[in-house]
């Protein structure tokens, strides 16, 4: 199993840009970022095996989930865990497959299985990834 943490608030991958005669990804830069944080837990070799991917995606939680005067720094009652507004988890995970490309494994097609969150915190706002080898049982001919 292999861990990262990458502190900062989630990012989402962005749709591309077309124009006439050219591309542009707004989130090549955040990508080139993301793998240059994580580079230092990345296997020598990408992996080419099937792979299972969790991930959690820590967001700070909006002034107004907090109590005010003596209550202040502390979380009204009734709000929420799971953070349930954009951007939509589909997107933070594409986020993450596309920015490890190449490095943790050769091609995000080698991801077979993958679970995700979206949650709050009241400490650092962060991006938690756990790679491992996918368990799902082989199939016999």
């Amino acid at each position: 199993m292999i861990e990262i943490k990458v502190l900062g608030e989630p990012k989402a991958l962005k749709r591309h840009r077309m124009g006439r005669g050219f591309s542009y990804d707004p989130s090549a830069g955040d990508k080139q970022t993301f793998a240059q944080i994580v580079q230092a837990n990345a296997p020598e070799e990408p992996l080419s095996i099937p792979l299972r991917v969790e991930m959690i995606f820590y967001f700070s939680r909006p002034k107004s989930h907090f109590g005010t005067g003596k209550n202040a720094g502390n979380v009204k009652p009734g709000m929420s865990l799971y953070h349930t507004s954009r951007p939509d988890i589909d997107n933070l995970i594409k986020f993450v497959l596309d920015s490890l490309n190449g490095i943790f494994w050769k091609d995000d097609c080698y991801v077979s299985q993958t679970n995700a969150a979206k949650v709050y915190t009241t400490g650092t706002p962060m991006t938690i990834v756990r790679v491992y080898e996918s368990d799902l049982p082989k199939q016999s001919k």
